[in-house]
């Protein structure tokens, strides 16, 4: 698994115009892409890892603060541009693999207390955020 996180000041995503998740004040965006191999325990351990980053303000950590967390799945991720000028999606895993990993993800937050928006899996999607500092990491399992 492959995660970009931002710290954001706010952000929201939307779907056809509604708004399906949004968090507001301090916390972080993950846009989160699932390849071929991963695992349940691939979901957890980045879970874990993601939620106790200490990068908020502070050099504090969502675990910490209780600051909330917006989650994306983004197959694009593990776009490969290294032939050609379109990309290949080949390592993004199919969604029969790959969504139920990302509601793993979102769960296994949710068992450490975190506070989680998300996106809708699949939709076409439009992301507003407020990047914090900037403040952007990749973090992979």
């Amino acid at each position: 698994m492959r995660a970009v996180v931002q710290r954001v000041s706010s952000a929201a995503v939307s779907v056809e115009g509604a708004v399906v998740g949004q968090i507001d004040g301090p916390g972080l965006v993950v846009l989160l892409g699932v390849t071929h191999g991963d695992t349940d325990a691939d979901a957890a351990t980045l879970a874990a890892k993601i939620f106790g980053l200490r990068i908020l303000e502070g050099e504090l950590s969502c675990s910490d603060t209780g600051a909330p967390l917006l989650v994306i799945s983004q197959f694009t991720l593990y776009a490969d541009t290294r032939k050609g000028r379109r990309p290949s999606w080949s390592a993004a895993a199919p969604r029969q693999h790959s969504e139920p990993l990302v509601e793993r993800f979102v769960a296994a937050l949710r068992a450490q207390g975190a506070t989680v928006e998300s996106g809708r899996f699949g939709a076409m999607m439009q992301v507003r955020l407020t990047n914090d500092g900037p403040m952007t990491i990749l973090v992979e399992s």
